[in-house]
């Protein structure tokens, strides 16, 4: 590659994508047992209408400047979902572009004064702000009394995918653990891209990495996220409680997310109002901003 921005390469990217595929994916039969995983490479470059020394070529990073329409036919043969199309479609602008790659050290921590506005007014509805590393960088005061007993905001830094990989009683909080894993893991996918090279993003990664179920993940190439959905938390005061997720995105220049956490059942919505019982009216005092 001409320029190294990424943790991700679009070799790699293409690579890993025909390794997860089986003929049955695709629409092919399936002759038996295959020496090596996945699809075979004739097959998808059958499938993109490309030759198979072209698809050699991207597969070991000697050609990293495919065309749009080369994009197309590869995502349609890999079956991509329409955020996987686009995440290949920054991998190959990236590879040659460092115009498109931020500054080591660029990865901001501010939060607009709107948005911390925004937090707060919020009231009982936990919400809270994450980087594109998901970094916790702010969250209002129904947020930080819900998950401070969680051990979420244990640290100078709190991280999320730090703390579902690396946090002792992540797996008993999330009784749904592999999916929130999953999760962290397609964030940090997607973020690779543009934050790659980041002192801090390059940092956590190190960090994660001695956790054999994030270097398993990680390999498999997961990169669709999730806008909204619904996870599960075992609280130590309430019991379990099913929450609705959202993610609003209102910095996608620095790709902070502001998320918001609404009662997916009766008992949830019950404790979640109780967080505000004992808060004082709604004051920037309530808000806490990590930095």
């Amino acid at each position: 590659m001409g320029h190294a921005c990424a943790v991700t390469s679009v070799a790699e990217y293409l690579r890993t994508r025909r390794e997860q595929l089986q003929p049955s994916d695709v629409g092919l039969p399936d002759s038996g047992r295959r020496r090596t995983p996945g699809l075979r490479r004739e097959e998808v470059a059958t499938l993109a209408g490309i030759s198979i020394d072209y698809l050699v070529r991207l597969e070991q990073g000697r050609d990293t400047r495919p065309s749009a329409s080369v994009i197309a036919a590869l995502a349609d043969a890999l079956r991509l979902d329409d955020h996987q199309h686009r995440q290949l479609s920054m991998l190959a602008m990236v590879s040659e572009s460092a115009v498109l790659c931020p500054a080591a050290g660029s990865l901001t921590r501010v939060v607009a004064p709107t948005v911390t506005a925004l937090l707060e007014r919020l009231g009982t509805t936990p919400a809270f702000v994450v980087g594109p590393a998901n970094d916790v960088l702010a969250g209002n005061g129904a947020w930080g009394r819900l998950v401070r007993p969680l051990g979420m905001l244990e640290g100078a830094e709190p991280n999320l995918a730090r703390y579902v990989f690396l946090y002792r009683d992540a797996r008993r909080v999330y009784p749904d653990w592999t999916v929130a894993a999953d999760d962290q893991v397609a964030r940090l996918r997607t973020a690779s891209v543009r934050w790659g090279d980041n002192e801090r993003f390059v940092k956590l990664m190190d960090e994660l990495r001695t956790a054999p179920e994030f270097v398993e993940r990680w390999s498999k190439f997961a990169t669709t996220e999730k806008r909204r959905g619904t996870t599960r938390i075992v609280h130590p005061d309430f019991g379990r409680l099913r929450i609705n997720y959202e993610v609003l995105l209102p910095d996608e220049v620095d790709e902070q997310r502001l998320i918001t956490w609404l009662p997916a059942d009766d008992s949830t919505a019950d404790a979640l109002a109780s967080l505000g019982d004992t808060a004082a009216p709604s004051s920037p005092a309530q808000l806490r901003v990590i930095g």
